[in-house]
């Protein structure tokens, strides 16, 4: 079998490969979001002066979604590793 015929994902390690660009993706995610949320948080008490209020609770609001995010994820990944497994059959 010719592996350059198959495709990107025809290679040994296309998914040692795969899992280094998802993990990459998670980390930006973990450290961007919250941030973000934090700068929306800051902008809104300037404009609303309402202090650290908003800040706290854009950034809360933004780790809770992130924490459930990656708990439905990996959930879902499991499930998924479970059915391929030989013990499904």
């Amino acid at each position: 079998m010719d592996l350059k015929a198959a495709g990107p994902k025809a290679g040994p390690r296309s998914d040692l490969y795969n899992g280094f660009g998802d993990t990459l993706t998670v980390a930006f995610e973990l450290a961007l979001v919250p941030v973000i949320f934090a700068g929306i948080g800051h902008l809104l008490d300037r404009w609303l002066g309402t202090a650290p209020l908003l800040l706290i609770v854009w950034i809360a609001l933004a780790v809770t979604g992130l924490g459930a995010k990656m708990y439905y994820r990996y959930t879902a990944q499991m499930q998924a590793h479970e059915a391929e497994g030989p013990w499904a059959r």
